[in-house]
């Protein structure tokens, strides 16, 4: 695994999750020469379709569509949910790499296994800090951003996805088991072609509001700071 540091570090309870709602952000990111890791937690041994093996080498191509510096499974099983474990691998990851920002599903979500990916990132966050607990030199990423998979809410901030939203199709894609009917598979959601339609014209819809093609929203509950009062007139532009 890469020792390197990292700008970014994003969590996802199963090996899709990251990319639904944070893939064309993750590419855009990249594409800028930022370092980009992301740990999902499970291997998502409980979907309908796929096999666990299988879910991995999707995964695993999925980040290479992406351009990711890193991506693991921190191997925990999706139940009966072990915290400590799981605690120990975010807390271990966020002092070894040391991003300045953790992405996270919306605590919110519907589907459990995603808010509890969204609890654990933030405690994660808190713990990596303490001089107390756990092993290696503590850290706190400056910001906790929550992406959206299953619900949604008005997000804090959306980012423009335009250009790179081919990569987010590609690294989708290569989630297959999840998102292709195939023969002697199990009908889904997922699989009809009707939950990649909606993430769409969700991108589509933020995009629309910020007058562009594509955007990807995300909510965070504290202050996001704006250190250059010049983005209030230039949109941070240079």
């Amino acid at each position: 695994m890469d020792t390197g540091t990292l700008d970014l570090l994003a969590i996802g309870a199963h090996p899709d999750d990251v990319e639904i709602g944070a893939g064309g952000t993750l590419a855009a990111l990249v594409s800028r020469g930022v370092r980009v890791g992301l740990v999902d937690l499970t291997l998502g041994e409980l979907a309908s379709n796929g096999t666990p093996e299988e879910r991995q080498r999707e995964a695993e191509q999925a980040g290479r569509e992406l351009g990711l510096t890193v991506r693991w499974s921190a191997g925990l099983v999706e139940w009966p949910r072990d915290d400590g474990s799981a605690l120990d691998e975010l807390v271990g990851a966020i002092r070894r790499f040391r991003p300045g920002v953790l992405l996270a599903p919306h605590p919110g979500d519907p589907h459990p296994g995603h808010a509890w990916a969204a609890r654990l990132a933030g405690e994660a966050r808190y713990l990596g800090g303490l001089t107390r607990w756990g092993e290696g030199a503590p850290f706190r990423p400056r910001f906790l951003l929550h992406y959206f998979i299953c619900g949604e809410t008005y997000p804090s901030l959306v980012i423009d996805v335009s250009h790179q939203y081919g990569r987010k199709r590609a690294a989708l894609a290569a989630h297959a088991s999840q998102f292709q009917s195939r023969p002697g598979g199990t009908p889904t959601p997922l699989n009809t072609g009707a939950f990649l339609h909606m993430i769409e014209i969700r991108d589509r819809h933020w995009g629309t509001r910020m007058g562009v093609q594509f955007a990807e929203g995300f909510w965070t509950p504290e202050p996001v700071p704006m250190l250059d009062p010049r983005f209030l007139v230039n949109g941070g532009e240079d």
